[in-house]
């Protein structure tokens, strides 16, 4: 794939990139690792003021870096500042809680002393160059999630971003240097996926962490396991939306369509799956299908618009084939299933709404990625449990319920990374995010994602004989 710049709002290429040479890889190879040598052992503090500088440049640039994610892979305007407005948030509360997230922890002596301690603790060290394969879909707060965590350890980074984001990429590494950090803590690689391994494989790179589809996972995964190295995998998400009798219907309705449209669909943590109870089925899938076909679809770059294209043509294409096999097998589109006539440019898909969804369509087990719902009808919470798991996905839920027995069952039972009642699916700094099963391993943000990509050292004192002995 080319490293461009192809707005996917028309089609047009606007920009297009060189991809590095092994000489220029070796260089940023060698420049990260000199850099790990210094800044492993900096001051915290020192870290922190470092990274606020960058959320304060962020902050500064919002509108101008908003309009590039935009162009590049056509997300609404407005949810493109709001992307740039959580990366400012998510650095600045890592920039003031990362030194007591990474602060030494002692057990009490009473439970040490068997082992001839006179003190132990655990302390965090920092492992090294860590590698971060992102994606296109948050070509912003995929990355700072990543990487305000890694740096306020004391690792650093080097970004291979999405083939498609190049702009935001370079961004990416020119926030870092602006705002003062050390050479080589930083640097975004304009390489395509071909080079992944060759680097993952360098010794020189300690960890790597990816974002992006199964696949992907699955080769970084099997490259870095040949290699005895530590990796995070964020996969695909076919996320369950269980409504039930106790819910605030119009209040479940409003927040299914943010749900499921957010991003143009192009979330791994959007809603996908709806599963609602008999008792509101009808009442629910009337009011939701009208809402889904009253959104704005068109150019993203206007306030008014709901949802833009698809980043890519081939994603459009893998949408449409979900969607148009689903409706051979007998599924109903209450709305859309079919690009809108208005915009024959671009990579436009209009909202869809699809019932009578059975086991042996493909939509039924692979992620949509795009404004496309399957709605289906459950009896009971038994039911409802069973359909939320029956995915080879593990990503993330929402369940819309106030019966608080109902609520215990789900937070039990449901195979996720997260269970979200009475609202919507959403990553937040302190708050750990990732998944099960096939949507991968390991956990970003909170004090868990920052520990991540720590050496978890167990520092022993042992004791003094005693005087005379």
């Amino acid at each position: 794939m080319p490293i461009a710049t192809v707005n996917p709002a028309n089609g047009e290429t606007l920009r297009s990139f060189e991809e590095m040479g092994a000489e220029e890889i070796e260089q940023c190879l060698a420049t990260a690792a000199s850099a790990f040598r210094g800044y492993r052992t900096s001051d915290p503090a020192e870290r922190a003021r470092l990274l606020n500088r960058a959320a304060d440049l962020l902050e500064q640039d919002r509108d101008a870096v908003a309009r590039t994610m935009t162009t590049e892979m056509g997300k609404p305007l407005a949810a493109a500042r709001a992307e740039a407005a959580k990366c400012v948030k998510a650095m600045r509360w890592y920039a003031g809680n990362a030194a007591e997230l990474l602060a030494d922890e002692r057990p009490p002596q009473p439970e040490v002393d068997d082992s001839g301690a006179s003190l132990a603790r655990v302390r965090y060290r920092p492992l090294g160059v860590v590698l971060a394969v992102m994606p296109w879909n948050f070509p912003l707060w995929q990355v700072i999630r990543f990487a305000a965590p890694a740096l306020m350890a004391g690792n650093v980074g080097l970004l291979k971003h999405a083939s498609n984001v190049p702009q935001t990429a370079l961004y990416l590494g020119d926030l870092f240097r602006r705002a003062g950090f050390p050479e080589g803590c930083f640097q975004t690689l304009l390489v395509g996926s071909r080079a992944v391994e060759g680097i993952l494989r360098d010794p020189r790179v300690a960890a790597a962490t990816l974002t992006g589809s199964e696949p992907a996972g699955r080769s970084v995964a099997s490259i870095a396991g040949d290699e005895v190295k530590k990796t995070v995998l964020e996969l695909g998400g076919s996320d369950p939306y269980v409504v039930m009798p106790s819910a605030d219907l119009d209040r479940a309705v409003r927040t299914a369509v943010t749900a499921r449209v957010q991003n143009n669909g192009q979330s791994c943590i959007a809603a996908k799956r709806f599963i609602v109870h008999a008792d509101v089925h009808d009442a629910f899938l009337e009011r939701f299908a009208a809402r889904m076909a009253a959104l704005t679809v068109g150019d993203p770059m206007e306030e008014a618009t709901d949802v833009g294209p698809l980043a890519s043509e081939q994603g459009r294409a893998d949408l449409e084939e979900l969607v148009d096999d689903a409706v051979r097998r007998g599924a109903t589109a209450l709305c859309g299933g079919r690009r809108p006539k208005e915009h024959p440019k671009g990579w436009f898909y209009e909202p869809t709404v699809l019932t009578g969804i059975t086991p042996d369509m493909r939509i039924h087990r692979e992620e949509a990625f795009g404004p496309v719902a399957t709605v289906y009808r459950v009896a009971d919470v038994d039911e409802a449990v069973d359909l939320a798991n029956d995915t080879p996905f593990g990503l993330s839920s929402n369940v819309w319920t106030r019966d608080e027995a109902e609520q215990e069952r789900f937070a039990r039972d449901i195979e996720a990374g997260g269970v979200f009642f009475n609202g919507m699916t959403a990553s937040h700094p302190a708050l750990p995010f990732g998944g099960v099963k096939r949507s991968g391993y390991g956990r970003e943000l909170s004090g868990h994602g920052i520990k991540e990509f720590c050496n978890v050292t167990t520092v022993w004192h042992g004791k003094e004989p005693a005087a005379g002995a």
